[in-house]
């Protein structure tokens, strides 16, 4: 089903189809966070993506009882802007020989894909109070404020030792 086809009619179609699309994204980043901790070479960072591994896993989950909560299947649909922005930061990651280079590009990829999530939790935290669902925005509020919070503390470090390290 692509977002602008026959098959969503309603307010609660989309709601049903973006969680679908977001549980995709989880379910990627459950699967790239190691990779990125893996490259890198910032003990800080490579903890920060361990713990937000752990986050994400939560998400997965808590996605899991939304869908159990509005009675909606427990499925996923692609999502090619995840998927982009995991091929890119792959790509750039790739690039770089300067390992504190390096960190700076992946505290860049794990922002993009932070800003996204950001922006579809946001938006269904809305729809689930529009549709009346309180109890659905409200765990989809606690992932939106994880997310916020993964955010700064990317920001925090980039901006405090990870970017300062690069141009040198």
């Amino acid at each position: 089903m692509g977002l602008f086809t026959k098959d969503i009619k309603t307010l609660n179609d989309l709601f049903v189809h973006q969680l679908q699309d977001i549980y995709y994204a989880e379910k990627q980043l459950v699967k790239a966070l190691p990779k990125m901790a893996d490259k890198a070479t910032s003990s800080q960072l490579k903890q920060g993506f361990l713990t937000h591994l752990k986050e994400t896993e939560g998400h997965v989950a808590r996605l899991e009882q939304v869908f159990k909560m509005h009675g909606a299947e427990v499925k996923a649909v692609d999502c090619p802007a995840i998927d982009g922005i995991i091929e890119e930061a792959d790509e750039v990651s790739g690039e770089v020989a300067d390992k504190q280079v390096l960190d700076a590009a992946l505290i860049n990829a794990a922002q993009a894909v932070e800003h996204y999530e950001m922006t579809r939790y946001g938006t269904l935290v809305a729809w689930a109070k529009q549709l009346g669902r309180n109890d659905c925005a409200s765990l989809l509020q606690k992932t939106l404020d994880e997310e916020r919070a993964t955010d700064q503390k990317l920001t925090q470090l980039a901006e405090s030792k990870i970017n300062l390290k690069a141009a040198s």
